[in-house]
């Protein structure tokens, strides 16, 4: 058993990567905008330039900071009645913390947005280190926010389990150098990804049951 483990929090740990995609869906709706499937891949797991460039490409704007902020504002709004939890997050964190593995959050949301849906869903108490993609330059698929997840951890990113549902994200946790498990959400994993040494779990208790047997 590695450890460390870093979760993605969007769509991984908490189903708020379906309230983002419809919020997504609904702005582009009052814009007279349909957007295709590909905008679901693309924009699942990234931010910083990245996701600047994918809004400016598909809402048509030289203004894609505007339209992020007013998706993430109509999320948090949408997130003060509940946090919609993945079945078998407290299972897995129960088990990896009864292990003594070291936990970081890093996702690509705000700080005051994660820690707002830590305490909500309470599980801010399981982890060691939460850590935003907004204060580092370089977005998912770059490494960055998972080496510096790790650092926070105090763990060398080869002894660290990255828990992702989007591609974007298991091509950060792969090329940070992770055990990578990708518990798919809206995206399902592309042969890029199967064909990686990532691992491919149905659910976050499958993903338990396997680090159990010690498969990973």
């Amino acid at each position: 058993m590695k450890s460390g483990a870093i979760f993605d929090m969007d769509g991984l740990m908490f189903d708020t990567e379906r309230l983002y995609q419809e919020t997504w869906r609904e702005i582009a709706a009052e814009m007279g905008i349909v957007l295709p499937i590909e905008f679901t891949k693309e924009i699942s797991g990234s931010n910083g330039e990245l996701l600047n460039r994918i809004v400016r490409t598909y809402y048509h704007t030289d203004h894609p900071e505007e339209l992020f902020e007013r998706c993430v504002k109509e999320v948090e709004q949408k997130l003060t009645h509940a946090v919609p939890i993945k079945p078998g997050l407290f299972e897995l964190l129960d088990y990896l913390k009864s292990n003594g593995v070291k936990l970081a959050v890093a996702s690509s949301s705000y700080m005051h947005v994660i820690e707002s849906n830590l305490r909500t869903s309470k599980t801010e108490s399981y982890f060691d280190a939460v850590v935003s993609g907004q204060k580092l330059g370089r977005g998912k698929p770059f490494p960055d926010i998972f080496l510096y997840a790790a650092e926070q951890i105090h763990m060398d990113p080869g002894d660290c389990y990255v828990f992702e549902d989007s591609i974007n994200g298991v091509l950060a946790g792969l090329a940070a150098g992770c055990e990578t498990i990708m518990v798919p959400d809206y995206v399902e994993p592309n042969e890029q990804i199967r064909s990686s040494s990532a691992h491919i779990c149905s659910s976050l208790l499958e993903a338990k049951t396997q680090i159990e047997k010690g498969i990973f």
